[in-house]
């Protein structure tokens, strides 16, 4: 019999929290309401406000309340425990004040019990639903923000009070009239008690200091309630855990290797035999790849994962993930969009013979008579000199200062721990260096292509001869299969070019097409599918649709096509020294 009390107690927390979080959006809009839109609902709210009445709790009529009352709406619905301590506080003094002012007395003013009632009622919500606002926030926030109110707002209202004294036409204000005035018109334009104050201006100077004073709002409310931003690089001691992960079950995915970037923190599975890697960027806490272990623990390290995002207010994200780690995902909670495919070509399995690689054996042909020459080695087997020249010439060779990647790249050139990469070092006939390829392990049996420079003086369809060389010459290594670059929406692309494709798949790749002129979508994918390599798809994970455009926007500054300032610089590598493989491509073409 005590199951249902048991399940009616968190039910009646969740429905008293959802309760906060509509009122405040209520009272938001009727405040933007009257602040702009509604002349009408401004006044009676200014009669409500004058004297002994008051309307409930935040509702006053005005942009700089109506924004507030909507941002704490925001932070109450991702479960700010920060947000609820300031509902508490300001509803708590709100109560005091209507004690004080609005005594009951039939005998001037009857008491407001509407305002009375829905405000007692907020507060009693909101200590009902105490334990649904859980989301942690940084710890520096309340200093920040205590320092952008004290700068942000000691300017703004020396700025107001200087417009008000120039557009003022009562001439009998003070300035401590004026300061006044402006701190009555900063929280509402619908209270109406300001002719003692001496001060009559336009309608225009009372919305921009309102819209003013807004502007520091928001940025005082997003710095004390932004999420924590998360530690920026692994440790020693979990890339050593890393590290032992992927030596017993790397093979499981392409992209696991680049769990080991610096710039990405980690969770681990209670049983430790499983983690994701993640990076909290925009307070999107966004994982790459498929979970680094074993696949029977990696359940453990989703709910971890989700569990740390829940308790920081981070909104969960998956980028690149394949099929079978997507599946796992989506067992937790977790929508999946289709990002690409991935190109994956068997070594086994490639040949140059054939009609349809007629074009790719011709052009391999045309830069091997050139006197190109590829070179194909582990990264420990350079000796630090020619490391460091091969470094210098990839920075030197890189389009833009910004290094690019975040799923699907390391970030980082000859660092010993990675010595057992593989470059590839293509030389003209007079030995001077043209491009360069570097792939990261994929098990012990495959590659994962992780860097990709060349000089733009060189010979048109090097990096392709390139490639081809690796396919020929990879069993050396023992490598049995090679991932190559991703190609983005490449089914729409494929299926959006065939014969009977329907109106709106054709728009869908004419589109793509058409920002191909910037970001190379549609080359990429051509420039793949010259290998036949076999598609594997790749997916983008998230807990709600509303969150896309957020999760875009993390994405798109991990990945590096919009720049964000990191807190720390990411180390320098160093080199070790090693002896050379040499694969000609000249003698052995």
């Amino acid at each position: 019999m005590r199951m249902p009390e048991a399940i009616a107690v968190p039910r009646a927390q969740h429905v008293s929290a959802r309760i906060v979080v509509w009122y405040l959006r209520v009272v938001g809009c009727l405040n933007l309401l009257g602040g702009g839109l509604s002349v009408s609902f401004r006044d009676q709210v200014r009669q409500h406000n004058h004297g002994d009445l008051y309307t409930p709790y935040l509702l006053t009529a005005g942009f700089t309340s109506g924004a507030f009352a909507l941002f704490l709406s925001v932070m109450m619905n991702r479960r700010k425990r920060a947000a609820w301590l300031a509902n508490i506080v300001l509803c708590g003094l709100y109560l005091a004040d209507l004690g004080l002012v609005l005594r009951p007395d039939v005998r001037t003013h009857p008491f407001n019990w509407f305002s009375t009632v829905i405000s007692v009622l907020f507060t009693l919500a909101l200590i009902l639903g105490r334990r649904e606002f859980h989301a942690r926030g940084d710890r520096a926030n309340p200093r920040t923000a205590a320092g952008v109110l004290a700068g942000g707002g000691a300017l703004t209202v020396l700025l107001a009070t200087l417009l008000v004294g120039v557009t003022n036409t009562d001439r009998g204000s003070t300035l401590l009239d004026r300061i006044h005035y402006v701190l009555l018109r900063s929280v509402t334009l619908g209270f109406g008690g300001t002719r003692n104050l001496h001060v009559e201006v336009s309608r225009w100077v009372d919305a921009t200091i309102n819209v003013a004073v807004l502007g520091i709002l928001l940025l005082v409310l997003y710095v004390l309630f932004r999420s924590p931003r998360g530690k920026e690089y692994l440790s020693v001691e979990d890339e050593g855990r890393l590290r032992a992960l992927l030596a017993r079950n790397g093979e499981r995915d392409s992209l696991g290797y680049f769990a080991l970037r610096r710039d990405k923190s980690v969770v681990f599975s209670p049983s430790g035999k499983a983690a994701i890697a993640y990076r909290v960027i925009a307070g999107v806490s966004l994982a790459s790849g498929d979970p680094i272990g074993d696949v029977e623990a990696w359940p453990g390290a989703i709910e971890s994962w989700l569990e740390q995002a829940r308790e920081h207010a981070w909104v969960p994200a998956v980028t690149g993930v394949s099929e079978a780690g997507g599946t796992v995902y989506a067992r937790h909670g977790l929508d999946a969009l289709e990002l690409g495919d991935e190109a994956i070509v068997e070594i086994t399995d490639f040949t140059l013979e054939g009609r349809a690689m007629r074009a790719v054996r011709q052009a391999h042909n045309r830069i091997q008579r050139a006197g190109y020459t590829v070179t194909l080695r582990r990264h420990g087997d350079i000796d630090d000199a020619e490391m460091q020249t091969l470094v210098a010439r990839a920075d030197q060779w890189r389009n833009g200062q910004t290094e690019r990647g975040f799923s699907m790249a390391l970030g980082r050139l000859g660092d010993p721990a990675d010595g057992q990469c593989v470059m590839l070092e293509c030389r003209d006939a007079q030995g001077e260096p043209r491009a360069l390829l570097s792939f990261v392990p994929w098990g012990l049996e495959g590659l994962s292509l992780d860097l990709m420079r060349r000089d733009r003086d060189s010979d048109n369809g090097l990096l392709e001869f390139m490639v081809i060389e690796l396919l020929q010459h990879a069993d050396r290594l023992g490598v049995k299969r090679v991932s190559l670059n991703f190609a983005v929406f490449r089914a729409a692309l494929e299926r959006g070019a065939k014969l009977g494709a329907g109106p709106f798949l054709r728009a869908w790749r004419s589109v793509l097409v058409f920002f191909s002129r910037w970001w190379q979508i549609e080359s990429l994918y051509r420039a793949n599918a010259k290998y036949r390599p076999a598609w594997e798809p790749r997916y983008l994970l998230f807990e709600r649709g509303r969150d896309l455009p957020r999760i875009a926007l993390a994405n798109a500054c991990a990945e590096g096509f919009i720049t964000v300032r990191s807190r720390n610089a990411p180390p320098q590598p160093s080199y070790q020294a090693g002896a050379a493989v040499a694969v000609s491509g000249a003698a052995d073409g």
